[in-house]
């Protein structure tokens, strides 16, 4: 008996009351992802779901799990590690560790963040892992980037060293990001430190790779990534006001193209959009019909405030329909999950917002039960003979 409804809202539309189209971004980079994490909404995906070498920017990964492991109390920021030959091993950017050293957590994590130590990330790797190797360790990399939702994920190792099977999606590296933000406020301005000076060793890498760190543009992380394979790219976050976006790129020819892409992005991401207040939970958006229920129909809102990002220039489409399967069978309780509203914009992908009931609805006393059997009957069979309606009395 069940089936799904969809209504077209004009009302819902009318509340936004402002122009509705953003011109286009067009990216040079081979793959990338703009995200407004303020409101949800994917500004931009470029090939963002293909498996692609990520470079440094896996790193991302480790050092998340690093925050999770000393937010645990499995490692403390004091607590001092040793060096392995292996971790010891690696060219590229680098801490310049050696194997007499032992080095605070907190000093690893920026030299990892800040320096982009391929050694200080294997470190790390090395004491997290279950067998104490870094092939164990990226192992449970892929695990937990499954858990975060991260499909389009492999890893081989701790650093983004190339290697056959490393791979990251950009839309990954952009959950990442939004975890990392999120979960850990804490630890989260060090990415923001624009010099780390490792006890003096390594004079010519100190500075923070970040292109657009001091740009006055409200950057504040993430991590830059270069190999000959991946190209220049970078997974970047900027906070301006109350809104933050987070982008990733990659393929980048160069280091400066990387740097004025970043440029590009943040000032798109900004300026062609602006967040709108749509509804205040409560408000009733529309109804749905209700089965056996002592009432005919239940009122539908959002559970809480709605505020949309849209685009700021120009007049564009947008739809707004009510989906849900009904008529929704009594009792119904106030705040239950009903349908969704479901909100499509040029050049966005749609939105969908859990809509709840309004009210509670209770089951329909014996009058209610025998109208209801009656409407079946007509509906299966037509008029009750001797019926003097269907006569034309």
């Amino acid at each position: 008996m069940s089936k799904t409804f969809l209504r077209r809202l004009i009302a819902v539309v009318s509340l936004l009351g402002m122009p509705m189209m953003a011109t286009a971004f067009e990216t040079t980079a081979t793959a990338a992802y703009v995200y407004d994490q303020s409101t949800g909404t994917v500004l931009l995906s470029k090939n963002a779901q293909e498996p692609l070498p990520p470079a440094s920017m896996s790193k991302l990964m480790t050092i998340y799990m690093a925050f999770e492991a000393v937010t645990s109390g499995r490692l403390n920021v004091d607590e001092e590690l040793s060096v392995s030959s292996h971790a010891a091993s690696f060219g590229g950017s680098s801490m310049f560790l050696d194997t007499t050293d032992r080095v605070r957590v907190e000093d690893l994590l920026r030299g990892a963040i800040i320096q982009s130590g391929n050694d200080a990330t294997v470190v790390l790797a090395e004491a997290l892992s279950p067998d104490g190797t870094e092939a164990g360790f990226a192992r449970l990399m892929t695990e937990r980037a499954a858990q975060l939702g991260m499909r389009n994920s492999n890893f081989v190792n701790a650093s983004g060293w190339p290697a056959i099977g490393h791979r990251m999606s950009m839309e990954d590296l952009g959950i990442l990001t939004d975890r990392l933000i999120s979960d850990f406020p804490t630890f989260y301005p060090l990415f923001a430190e624009e010099e780390f000076a490792f006890d003096g060793r390594v004079p010519s890498n100190t500075r923070n790779r970040n292109p657009v760190l001091s740009m006055g543009l409200g950057a504040d992380g993430l991590k830059t990534g270069h190999t000959q394979e991946a190209g220049y790219g970078f997974v970047g976050s900027a906070k301006q006001g109350d809104r933050r976006i987070i982008w990733v790129i990659t393929g980048l020819d160069s280091a400066e193209a990387r740097r004025e892409e970043s440029i590009r992005i943040v000032n798109w991401a900004f300026r062609q959009f602006a967040e709108q207040e749509v509804a205040t939970a409560g408000t009733q958006i529309a109804t749905a019909d209700v089965w056996m229920g002592a009432a005919p129909s239940v009122g539908l809102t959002v559970a809480e405030d709605l505020t949309l990002l849209v685009p700021a220039l120009n007049q564009g489409n947008i739809t707004a329909d009510v989906v849900y399967t009904g008529p929704i069978e009594a009792p119904i309780a106030a705040g239950q999950h009903l349908g969704e509203l479901v909100i499509t914009f040029d050049e966005l992908p749609e939105k969908r917002i859990p809509l709840v009931a309004d009210a509670d609805v209770a089951r329909g006393g014996f009058g209610t039960r025998l109208r209801t059997a009656a409407l079946v009957l007509w509906q299966k069979f037509g008029p009750v003979p001797g019926d003097a309606a269907s006569e034309g009395a």
